[in-house]
């Protein structure tokens, strides 16, 4: 072995690590931040963890006010926050194998257990989903409601047919509202803010 060809080696091993620091340095800076029962987290980047964002931050405090983040799937991590105690209170017992939804709520002023799938690349809660997520949670003692998240309304037109009878749909972009399917109401009126209609 000569010199030459040990000072390549150490050069190219350098280099490799080097570069193997940036991207692990890079790969930190671009995760995203999230707050969680007053705890400052990270999701790693992409996947659907940019819409479990925006469920934490606008769905959560939007229509489930003072509601305990149960479980927070990560795309890297499956349990990036998992509180099983909370969980088993409720009568729940999970399996890690089984399939989790990507956000768990208990919604504290309703008792209600909020189940939710962030759509970016998997598909929605749609009938065979509705009926897996009612088995998983069979016995809880809280009613469970369902909610599929999309990033765009324009992200739903794919799956619009596929969604279950008595879920919810929110759409990150238009965070104030959510869209029911579900047949309660056959029909119902709505309360029109006048001062809308008379600056129109």
């Amino acid at each position: 072995m000569t010199n030459q060809y040990e000072n390549n080696l150490f050069t190219i091993k350098y280099r490799v690590e080097t570069l193997k620091k940036r991207y692990a340095q890079e790969r930190q800076l671009s995760r995203i931040p999230v707050m969680i029962e007053g705890e400052f987290k990270t999701l790693s980047p992409g996947g659907q963890n940019v819409l479990i964002e925006k469920i934490i931050s606008e769905f959560a405090p939007r229509f489930t006010p003072g509601g305990k983040l149960i479980y927070v799937g990560d795309t890297d991590d499956k349990f990036a926050h998992f509180n099983e105690a909370a969980l088993l209170d409720l009568g729940v017992t999970v399996d890690s194998h089984g399939k989790m939804p990507d956000v768990i709520i208990h919604y504290l002023k309703n008792n209600w257990l909020v189940l939710i799938e962030a759509v970016t690349s998997h598909g929605p809660i749609n009938p065979k989903r509705k009926k897996e997520l009612e088995t998983i949670f069979a016995n809880t003692k809280i009613p469970l409601v369902m909610v599929t998240t999309f990033l765009s309304r324009k992200a739903i037109v794919e799956y619009l047919a596929e969604i279950a009878w008595e879920t919810d749909v929110w759409v990150a972009e238009d965070a104030t509202h959510l869209i029911h399917f579900n047949g309660e109401y056959l029909l119902q009126t709505y309360k029109v803010d006048k001062s809308d209609t008379e600056q129109t």
